[in-house]
């Protein structure tokens, strides 16, 4: 049987390309959403994958997610844990800074590790498993301070687990994208880079068992932090 992909958020942006970049390369592929329309219109588009409504965040609708994934396919060989939110928050504003602020980190962080374990337990020897963090995992955003830091407390969590599965052939994949075309950043300017290329540089780097896959502007940027951090800080600043 071909490889097996789940990827959360997979009905738009960076989890739809890179849904569809597995489904060329001829891996069967569930995904999940909450937008019933969007499920809809994946489904419409790609018959042959398996689309679920389910809110990562809900231990409940995972553990259906998952029996959905091992009714239809008997098995998981990769997990992209990709399904996210990106919120301002201004702490020098007042305490509404902090509204909802659960909600956030339970997506952006709490449930990609609760979902590892309860894939890991079914499914041991994982091929791979995929966390998309962001440039904003190794320098947080004025603008969105919570967003960094559950990205950077998924990227410690993500280089600590490679080493726990190394011995048993698992990898663990960290993709950090720069600023991406996608109806999340609608109205953010400067620079994009296209889903399709955070998919391709995704793949290549799981094939390859890179620990890092760095689209786009992110390339140079563990580079940058050693050579020249302020730049980069000045940078992200105004980001």
């Amino acid at each position: 049987m071909e490889q097996v992909s789940l990827v959360t958020g997979g009905t738009s942006g960076i989890g739809m390309a890179v849904a569809e970049a597995f489904m060329r390369k001829g891996a069967a592929v569930a995904v999940c959403g909450r937008s019933q329309a969007a499920l809809d219109r994946f489904s419409h588009a790609h018959p042959d994958a398996l689309a679920i409504k389910a809110d990562v965040t809900v231990a409940r609708e995972r553990a259906a997610m998952l029996d959905a994934v091992a009714d239809r396919f008997g098995r998981l060989d990769v997990l992209v844990n990709n399904a996210g939110t990106f919120i301002e928050r201004n702490f020098a504003t007042g305490a509404e800074a902090t509204d909802a602020l659960e909600n956030e980190l339970a997506l952006n962080f709490a449930s990609p590790i609760h979902l590892t374990g309860e894939v890991l337990a079914r499914w041991p020897e994982m091929t791979g498993i995929v966390f998309v963090t962001a440039g904003y995992a190794l320098v947080s955003p004025t603008r969105a301070p919570t967003y960094g830091a559950a990205k950077a407390g998924l990227h410690g969590f993500a280089e600590g687990l490679r080493r726990q599965l190394a011995p048993r052939g698992t990898h663990v994949l960290e993709v950090l994208p720069p600023l991406v075309d996608t109806p999340m950043n609608a109205h953010v300017e400067g620079r994009k880079t296209s889903p399709a290329e955070v998919a391709a540089v995704t793949l290549k780097a799981l094939e390859a068992r890179r620990p890092m896959a760095l689209p786009g502007a992110t390339r140079l940027l563990p580079t940058m932090l050693r050579v020249a951090p302020k730049t980069v800080t000045r940078t992200v600043a105004k980001s």
